[in-house]
């Protein structure tokens, strides 16, 4: 029988995930302040109602796009949020521009959705998935840390 393919997780890994899925009080997911710093060509800044403060980057953010194609691309290549691919072998790659939002769109109360120059619109970034996904030293650190829990 094969096993290709299965991922048996270890006791610290099924902890993290129970911890990464563990319910978040709505104060901790609701924005007081959101800035898209889309003229400067920075990323995403948040001021949680819980006093948090959170930002990402367009390049961490475009490659953390939630959309199932983008989740499903990552999980083959065994990438997390953000990460970006691999780097292509060829001798003299291309120049790529940084990725960049043209726009960006309110989705109800609970999301905001990037149109990317590189084409791609269909990631819908909701409040919770930022907030789990928080890059802040504090947040990277308790992260990093057994039994680490992000404000």
């Amino acid at each position: 029988m094969s096993h290709e393919g299965i991922r048996f997780a270890s006791k610290d890994e099924k902890a993290r995930e129970q911890e990464q899925n563990r319910p978040l009080p709505r104060i901790a997911m609701t924005p007081e302040k959101v800035r898209v710093l889309l003229s400067e060509g920075k990323g995403l800044e948040i001021d949680w109602k819980d006093g948090h403060k959170s930002a990402w980057s367009f390049v961490w953010l475009r490659n953390a796009c939630p959309c199932a194609t983008c989740v499903e691309e990552r999980e083959q290549e065994g990438r997390k949020p953000g990460e970006s691919k691999p780097k292509s072998a060829e001798l003299l790659p291309m120049y790529a521009p940084p990725p960049r939002p043209g726009s960006v769109i309110p989705v109800g109360r609970y999301a905001l959705q990037f149109n990317w120059l590189d084409g791609h619109s269909t990631g819908i970034y909701s409040w919770e998935y930022l907030r789990r996904n928080c890059q802040c030293n504090e947040c990277t650190f308790a992260e990093a840390a057994p039994g680490g829990v992000p404000n």
